[in-house]
């Protein structure tokens, strides 16, 4: 309570920085690109504003890569961020700066951004918790474009119920937002009962490591996701083999980025190719590339992705995969060129844990799964690993309500780096 007598906001003084796409007044939003070195916005994104109504301090921004598009999170303007978990490995891509900074216990919490998994692979890479919210949690709204979908803010922090309590903060309706949902209720009790007990009796799990066959996931990451499947029988979970099947996942998912990124950036590359590296520039190409035959396509694939994800949630809550199909990787590299052997076609193909998922629209977690060793280096330190938990589109709470029950079970999230 203030000196006033005033109530204070529920996250009054906690302190946070902000990804360095989402702009906040007075700061700098460079984007990781030379392009944007100099921009200090005069107003705030939604999400920011909404945080700082409820009492955060805004304290600076996070990393990330150039235009927020590699796998790695590294620029020409700042560097290289790397792993609190091992200093010489990458924290995965676009949101990889604000999951070093909540790994090293630098903030307890912090937004970020997921179009192709980088809440949910920084996550994984970390050891923390990264969540993907379904459209319309966090609305788009005017000026930017308010129908965008692939992409969606979200937040990572060390413990679900965390990023539970922050997503009531910024969700709800907006009258600038066409499509946003109505408010729901993220602090649930169990939350934050310290006698809650975790359960999962009559919840139905399909359990997909690989996606079907999908993914091409490495040993060392399989044999701790796999591990985790009694953990879900223990807690009285029906656990099965079923999987959505993700056909036409790829094709909305490349088709949709190379058309966002042709629309953000397009005209930039073309007053400016000296500035972009060679994968980015490559992205947004192939969406000034597009004809109408290829986005028809894509709205025609999308209607059978759709299809296909209420046909799975039928019959199941969640779906249970790997959040990434590697380890954390050298971060020398821009990213994994090579899995188990097979070359790794563009910048995105190690990430079809989280790609594939993305154009489902699907509520998606990244939660603590346990710890690995590199198997080309047994004296390196044990390695974060994550499983992503996905629900139906509109059932955020109870894809945070099962991850929560797997956090509590399991106790990894509670490990932290020895720094």
């Amino acid at each position: 309570m203030q000196a006033s007598g005033a109530s204070l906001p529920p996250l009054h003084g906690v302190p946070m920085t902000h990804k360095d796409t989402h702009d906040v007044a007075g700061l700098p939003t460079v984007k990781g690109s030379p392009l944007f070195v100099g921009t200090v916005p005069t107003a705030s994104s939604l999400i920011i504003d909404r945080l700082q109504a409820t009492g955060v301090i805004s304290t600076g921004k996070t990393n990330v890569p150039e235009l927020a598009a590699g796998s790695h999170t590294v620029n020409s303007v700042f560097g290289t961020t790397v792993n609190p978990w091992d200093t010489s490995r990458s924290a995965s891509e676009s949101s990889g700066g604000v999951a070093a900074v909540i790994a090293a216990g630098i903030q307890p919490a912090g937004d970020g951004s997921d179009m192709g998994g980088s809440l949910r692979t920084p996550a994984s890479f970390t050891n923390t918790v990264g969540f993907r919210p379904s459209d319309g949690v966090l609305p788009h709204v005017l000026p930017e474009d308010p129908w965008q979908w692939l992409a969606q803010s979200g937040f990572m922090a060390r413990e679900v119920s965390d990023v539970a309590l922050l997503l009531e903060v910024p969700s709800g309706p907006h009258p600038l937002s066409p499509t946003a949902r109505p408010v729901q209720r993220f602090d649930l009790p169990e939350f934050s009962a310290p006698s809650w007990e975790p359960s999962l009796a009559g919840v139905r799990v399909g359990f997909s490591p690989d996606l079907g066959g999908r993914l091409n996931v490495r040993p060392e990451v399989r044999a701790v996701v796999d591990a985790t499947a009694p953990v879900f029988t223990d807690l009285g979970a029906t656990v099965d083999d079923g999987c959505i099947d993700l056909s036409d996942a790829a094709e909305v998912f490349f088709t949709q980025r190379a058309y966002d990124f042709a629309a953000w950036y397009g005209p930039l590359l073309r007053a400016r190719p000296e500035k972009f590296r060679d994968f980015v520039a490559w992205n947004i190409e192939l969406g000034l590339s597009l004809t109408v035959a290829d986005l028809l396509s894509k709205d025609a694939a999308r209607v059978r992705l759709a299809s296909a994800v209420n046909d799975f949630f039928a019959d199941h809550d969640v779906l249970v995969t790997t959040t990434s199909q590697v380890l954390p990787f050298d971060a020398s590299l821009d990213y994994p060129r090579v899995i188990n052997g097979v070359l790794q076609e563009n910048y995105l193909d190690w990430m079809a844990a989280a790609t594939l998922i993305s154009p489902t629209g699907c509520p998606s977690v990244s939660v603590s799964a346990g710890f690995s060793r590199p198997s080309v280096d047994p004296a390196a330190p044990e390695l974060p690993v994550g499983i992503q938990i996905i629900g139906a589109p509109g059932r955020d709470v109870e894809v945070l309500q099962v991850a929560h029950a797997f956090e509590a079970a399991t106790g990894y999230g509670r490990r932290h780096p020895e720094l």
